[in-house]
């Protein structure tokens, strides 16, 4: 996936905790930040507070445990480190719970700055990287303690507009009664980011943009009470935010159905050059028009796409046979402007390939989440729409990818699954949280090869964004690091 990118740090603090968890405001609460390594999805909540810390969730209809991104992963305990093709030449300590990062430009010319926008457990930080991109400054913040799970923030580069995610897990909440939403805040001023508003939306776990930001996706995790009996997590709810300061959120969900034929938990969504939204989750990865005039393959007749009521494209589940549970994290596709930055489209065609993440968590390393490579061929005519257990529809397997056993990787370790990934000039650089950062060439896509890895001892890579010359990684554990490629 393309990074997000732009294409006062003082809050009140005599609101109160019950303020804060009603919506009311971002601020600086008694709340102690979540401690520790993470890991980010768990398709079911733990029943009770020792789950949490010891125990991983049970994945539906995986047959394996997909422990999701609020386990504590326990430390390494060989303490190994290993390192090559790339070097770590700054970077911000002391963040830790970091998840997620933004870059965001003002000003033009000679006044041009770059703002990184950091989110974790703690909120949402500023960093001014223009001066000098190795070592950010702290120009501003906005303290949310508790806050969870930010992963994947999106952005408005135009209206400098962030929105955070909030998952029914954050400030003490569960998935079965918590409740989630997003939270809209004004960046226009980096020293000083002030909370618009808050809106409550049944999804909370990742919010994307669609059409220019002037609409939200937001789905996951997994289903709360009130839902319906035969849902195996939450779809995703559309959020019109052409006016900032009052959200409306859709009461229909869509994405609905996702599992061959069940609602499940849609994790994500990332919309690529030609504006297709593919929204990846249980079940495979399905794209959707948001605009325009198409012909609609399931409903069999051309009608106009909106945000909220969208025309299925293409895309479907993923073979079983080629990974190791149906729970897929992300995914990106190179078209458009962006045909060059992965296989060669002249042999693989434009826009013809899938990758993805699958993220789960299983019994020894070499079970756990792929870096997936799929085709697109025989799924535009509505396949992955009409796909049940007795007929299922499954995307073909170009390539994979796994950290268990390659170079670099701690043996000891089983803390393995893929997570977020970057793509730029054929080389995907992608997080294997405590395996670290791996830096994979995949314009064969029938082999992708390691071409450089960066795993301190102390790792918990979540997701790394190429930027200029560097890449930034959101080290669920350390923080930030800065790295620099050198393998070539």
């Amino acid at each position: 996936m393309l990074p997000r990118t732009s294409h006062s740090t003082g809050i009140a603090a005599g609101v109160t905790v019950r303020r804060l968890l009603q919506g009311g405001g971002a601020a600086a609460v008694s709340l102690a930040l979540m401690a520790g390594t993470a890991w980010a999805c768990p398709p079911e909540d733990p029943k009770n507070k020792q789950e949490k810390q010891t125990t991983a969730a049970e994945g539906e209809g995986t047959g394996a445990r997909h422990a999701g991104h609020y386990h504590r992963a326990d430390a390494a305990a060989t303490k190994s480190e290993a390192t090559k093709g790339v070097r770590r030449v700054g970077g911000v300590s002391g963040v830790e719970g970091t998840i997620s990062l933004m870059f965001m430009d003002y000003g033009h010319g000679r006044h041009k700055r770059t703002i990184m926008y950091a989110t974790g457990t703690y909120g949402l930080r500023a960093y001014d990287v223009t001066a000098d991109p190795r070592v950010p400054k702290l120009v501003g913040q906005l303290s949310m303690p508790g806050m969870w799970e930010t992963e994947d923030t999106d952005f408005d580069p135009k209206r400098k507009i962030i929105y955070l995610s909030r998952d029914p897990r954050a400030f003490g909440g569960d998935t079965r009664t918590g409740e989630s939403g997003i939270y809209v805040v004004d960046a226009s001023k980096p020293e000083t980011l002030r909370q618009i508003t808050y809106v409550k939306v049944p999804a909370g776990h990742t919010t994307t943009c669609v059409n220019d930001c002037r609409y939200l996706w937001t789905g996951g995790p997994a289903k709360a009470d009130w839902m319906p009996e035969d849902w195996g997590g939450r779809p995703v709810w559309v959020t019109d935010v052409r006016d900032p300061a009052k959200p409306k959120v859709y009461k229909k969900p869509i994405d609905t159905g996702r599992n061959d034929g069940k609602t499940d938990y849609t994790h994500d969504i990332q919309v690529d050059s030609n504006g297709v939204a593919w929204a990846s989750g249980r079940g495979g990865v399905r794209g959707y028009h948001t605009r325009g005039r198409h012909y609609d393959p399931v409903e069999k007749r051309w009608r106009r796409a909106t945000a909220y009521d969208p025309v299925p494209y293409a895309g479907g589940g993923l073979d079983e046979a080629t990974t190791n549970s149906a729970f897929m994290h992300n995914s990106y596709r190179a078209v458009g402007r962006t045909r060059n930055q992965a296989a060669d489209p002249r042999r693989w065609g434009n826009g013809k390939l899938l990758y993805v993440t699958e993220e789960t968590f299983s019994e020894g390393c070499a079970n756990d989440g792929l870096l997936v490579i799929a085709s697109l061929k025989g799924s535009y005519d509505g396949e992955g729409w009409r796909s049940t257990p007795d007929d299922p529809f499954r995307l073909r397997t170009i390539g994979t990818w796994g950290v268990a056993g390659k170079e670099g990787s701690d043996p000891e370790s089983t803390d393995c699954s893929a997570h977020y990934f970057d793509v730029r000039d054929g080389v995907i650089v992608q997080s294997f949280y405590a395996q670290g950062t791996r830096f994979l060439d995949v314009r064969d896509p029938t082999n992708p090869r390691q071409v450089a890895y960066y795993r301190p001892a102390d790792a918990s890579s979540w997701q790394p964004y190429w930027h200029g010359r560097y890449v930034y990684v959101a080290d669920n554990n350390r923080g930030i690091d800065v790295l620099e490629p050198t393998f070539r």
